[in-house]
């Protein structure tokens, strides 16, 4: 899941300015699910520009916000998006350039997105992946190294933690002790016998993957 937190207001209208008439797009998945971008979060959104000000035009739920055709025919056909002199996106950082790409006006992003994660409950979402391009989990009992650890270690502990705790955040679990317990539980504790090789972090750079 991608999560996302909604920019403050001012920052919306900073960017909107000189711009009145506004249409809004939110997402039916991730935004949806974790309330920065669904029809209630879009319907609020219209009233508080209202408020400021604007004229909305009109407002669509994507689905999703990131497949560029899908995008593009369901802007077309949206009552209210050809009188818009601007969008702005209730959406991930994804959706905000795929809409981007097929408006033809400015398009703005109504949200910051913060890291691919982990749905506790509504409100609350645990960092697990940040897409590095070369996915550790097979030989971690399934817990992300580079995500889960401050420090992004793949040998082991740094030798800070205490308790059961990382020394850069005493409220966190050492990810390398949760590592432990994971393959001990499997009967798997030799694969940290395996030294690792640094990250190729070129590998988490890419921008089409055909």
């Amino acid at each position: 899941m991608i999560i996302a937190r909604q920019k403050d207001l001012a920052e919306i209208l900073q960017m909107l300015e000189g711009k009145k008439r506004i249409f809004l797009t939110g997402c039916s998945q991730c935004a949806t699910s974790c309330k920065f971008g669904g029809e209630e979060e879009v319907a609020q959104m219209a009233a508080t520009l209202r408020e400021a000000g604007k004229e909305i035009t009109g407002t669509i739920i994507l689905d999703p916000s990131c497949i560029s055709l899908k995008v593009r025919r369901d802007l077309r056909k949206a009552p209210g998006s050809k009188e818009a002199e601007a969008i702005l996106v209730l959406a991930c950082g994804d959706g905000c350039q795929t809409v981007a790409g097929q408006a033809g006006i400015p398009v703005y992003p109504a949200n910051d997105t913060l890291f691919i994660g982990e749905v506790e409950r509504v409100g609350r979402y645990k960092e697990v992946c940040r897409a590095c391009g070369s996915c550790e989990l097979g030989w971690t009992g399934g817990i992300c190294p580079v995500t889960r650890c401050a420090k992004g270690l793949l040998n082991g502990p740094c030798g800070g933690s205490r308790d059961g705790k990382c020394e850069v955040d005493p409220e966190l679990d050492c990810a390398w002790v949760l590592i432990y317990e994971a393959l001990k539980e499997r009967g798997e504790l030799e694969n940290l016998r395996q030294i690792r090789m640094p990250r190729d972090h070129r590998r988490a750079r890419r921008l089409v993957i055909n």
